[in-house]
């Protein structure tokens, strides 16, 4: 076990990628210690990937690159200027807004970054924003997207722990609410001692304008439900209100409500059974080719063909890294290296709480130097006996992980956010880290909220039926 752990660690230092790292560590310690035949490390990494949740990560990744490339980015960042634009601090507002709807297409924090981030950044710019505030708040509000659903940390721990995807989705939700409204707090706070204005004159115009377009998305179950009340068939009732709410969009030419709409067709198509939560990843791709090549005609077939590639080569790096960090992870089980550790966290404490400030300070390290896929896909093996143990429940416990990691994107030495946007605003890595920091404080304050109040977590998937 010290051979596989050590080997990993000085490959890590030297400068190696973390897949290749987890790879060959495994492969010597398969040579040196004659675990199992040298074929299980092919299979064991085949097995890491054959699994049909895993197939939600290239369509996820692929909805996010076709939002992007549709425009639909720049509609989400014009609805949330006209919903928060004229608060003190408009424009660190609308980028945690604009944050908050990209999430319900993309699910993954880097797609954030890149995309709606890119936009905002350079409008914060444009208005007089010191540089470094742009890039805390942007980074801060990347890690929204994979709390809202959908998620790709959520599909993988899923897979991992073997737990429901939709539960895990639906468990999101509130911890996201809670994040943004501790975000949006924090921009109030710093707005008030820096002496940041409005960044848009106040027109109730605008306002109405924008809430109309979520009250006409809110308006689309209630619809289908009235329309079942009526004696229509639920798919009937559905097709009768999408096809009213495209034809008013189509005539208003609103600037979000389809974008808002992802996140409702997603969430209703699995709680009314129509989709898995990986079948609703080909979902949110037809629907972003819809809005795309038919709704917006924004989308060329060079630009379809561009976010073709740009989503096989990210698939490649993450599910080289889902296999390299499955036989990594299949013999630290095999090493007893889970029971060890089970056996030293109970001596430590048997009060779950501590356990889970434990963990917590464990996977805010590990996230500092671990990819997100890595790391779930290392730790799930080892700390899913303990949580089981301790009466901790998985879900829960699935998005105390998730949020831990996110945070840990924003650090040094591997935090991918932290160079997404170094590059984007042409800071120094050091200069990026300095913005970040006070923007972690939201961030930790709804870690410790989400971590103490399961309910948070598990009122909405319990009251859906999907956790008991």
């Amino acid at each position: 076990m010290l051979l596989l752990i050590g080997a990993f660690l000085v490959l890590m230092l030297v400068g190696v990628p973390v897949a290749v790292s987890m790879a060959v560590s495994s492969l010597l310690y398969l040579v040196f210690y004659g675990v199992a035949p040298d074929i299980i490390a092919a299979q064991r990494m085949i097995a890491g990937v054959e699994s049909f949740p895993l197939l939600a990560v290239p369509f996820f990744i692929f909805a996010g690159n076709l939002m992007n490339i549709a425009g639909v980015t720049g509609r989400i960042y014009s609805f949330a200027l006209a919903l928060v634009g004229w608060m003190k601090g408009g424009l660190a507002q609308v980028n945690i807004i604009g944050s908050v709807v990209f999430a319900g297409m993309s699910g993954a924090a880097l797609a954030d970054a890149a995309g709606i981030g890119t936009i905002e950044i350079k409008a914060m710019r444009d208005h007089g924003y010191p540089v470094e505030a742009a890039v805390g708040v942007t980074a801060a509000s990347s890690t929204l997207g994979p709390i809202f659903p959908p998620s790709l940390p959520f599909v993988i721990y899923g897979m991992m722990a073997n737990v429901s995807i939709g539960a895990l989705f639906m468990a999101g939700i509130l911890p996201g609410v809670v994040m943004t409204v501790l975000m949006m707090v924090t921009v109030a706070i710093f707005a008030y001692r820096r002496g940041w204005g409005s960044d848009t004159p106040f027109k109730l115009s605008r306002l109405a304008a924008a809430s109309i377009e979520v009250a006409v998305v809110c308006c689309f179950p209630l619809a289908v439900y009235v329309l079942v009340q009526m004696g229509l068939s639920l798919n009937v009732a559905v097709g009768i209100a999408l096809v009213v709410l495209i034809a008013c969009d189509w005539y208003f030419d609103f600037s979000a409500v389809m974008a808002l709409m992802t996140p409702i067709i997603l969430i209703g198509g699995m709680t009314m059974g129509w989709f898995t939560p990986t079948e609703a990843a080909m979902a949110a791709v037809i629907w972003s080719l819809f809005l795309g090549l038919v709704r917006y005609r924004t989308m060329t077939f060079a630009a379809l063909a561009k976010a073709s590639f740009d989503t096989i080569e990210t698939t490649a790096s993450v599910l080289f890294i889902v296999t390299a960090a499955s036989i990594f992870a299949w013999l630290l089980t095999v090493s007893q290296a889970a029971q060890l550790f089970s056996v030293f966290i109970t001596s430590l404490t048997e009060n779950k709480w501590v356990f889970l400030i434990l963990v917590n300070i464990l996977m805010l390290v590990v996230g500092c130097f671990l990819d997100t896929i890595a790391a779930i896909t290392i730790l799930v093996p080892i700390l899913l006996p303990i949580v089981v143990l301790y009466g901790i429940d998985p879900v829960h416990f699935g998005l105390i992980m998730t949020l831990n990691l996110m945070i840990g994107l924003l650090h040094p030495p591997l935090g991918m956010v932290l160079f997404v946007l170094s590059r984007v605003a042409k800071l120094s890595v050091e200069r990026t880290t300095m913005a970040i920091l006070p923007w972690l404080v939201p961030l930790i304050a709804a870690l410790i909220l989400i971590t103490f109040i399961p309910a948070i977590t598990l009122w909405l998937p319990t009251q859906m039926g999907l956790i008991r």
